[in-house]
């Protein structure tokens, strides 16, 4: 066998981000530090359609999250493009879904989500567009998602939360990949993190 076929052959295993510095950490499951890895917290969000989204409902699926506002001209534009095709890529995978959580919940009603949605070719099954207490998701962002890195540990839901990010979370609410949803050298390298996942879980 070649080396070239011998690479190929070879799993890839994504590595777990437990802090906002994002130091890549490789943790075997036998390791003694697996069982505390870094989570997403619990949260309790609406959706576009009016549903209640939860940490336990995207618990079994691996995801990809964002965070954005529907009346943004400048990135967000680019990072719902990209999404897009981050949904068309994996439109028949069940266990892949793609949440973003509006910045501006005060102005993103779920009634302007469900718009948003639709002008975006969003689907409502895969992709949820989540509104709610404005404190619940600067905090889940921020400390949770570490949406804007160690800058934002400093912040309350007083300071605009606005970034890029995009990050890819597994079955079980660990945080494997962090990315520039903006990029679409970032957006393929997600994808192939993606079926990294989908394969090895």
């Amino acid at each position: 066998m070649s080396i070239s076929m011998a690479c190929n052959n070879k799993q890839r295993v994504l590595p777990f981000y437990n802090s906002p510095d994002f130091t890549a950490e490789w943790i075997k499951p036998n390791d003694t530090n697996y069982s505390s890895i870094h989570t997403i917290d619990t949260f309790s969000l609406m959706n576009q359609l009016g549903h209640t989204i939860t940490k336990d409902s995207l618990d079994g699926n691996i995801y990809v999250a964002n965070f954005f506002f529907t009346s943004c001209t400048s990135i967000c534009p680019k990072m719902v493009n990209n999404l897009q095709y981050l949904q068309d890529t994996f439109a028949e995978n069940k266990d892949f879904k793609l949440v973003s959580f509006t910045v501006t919940p005060e102005e993103d009603s779920v009634e302007i989500l469900k718009n948003y949605g639709e002008i975006h070719s969003v689907n409502p099954s895969k992709w949820y567009l989540l509104t709610g207490n404005k404190d619940e998701i600067y905090k889940l962002g921020r400390k949770s998602y570490f949406a804007e890195k160690e800058l934002g540990l400093k912040k309350d839901s007083t300071e605009f939360l606005h970034t890029e990010s995009m990050l890819l979370i597994d079955k079980k609410g660990r945080i494997r990949g962090i990315y520039n949803a903006t990029d679409k050298v970032d957006i393929k390298r997600a994808i192939d993190d993606v079926r990294t996942l989908l394969s090895d879980e």
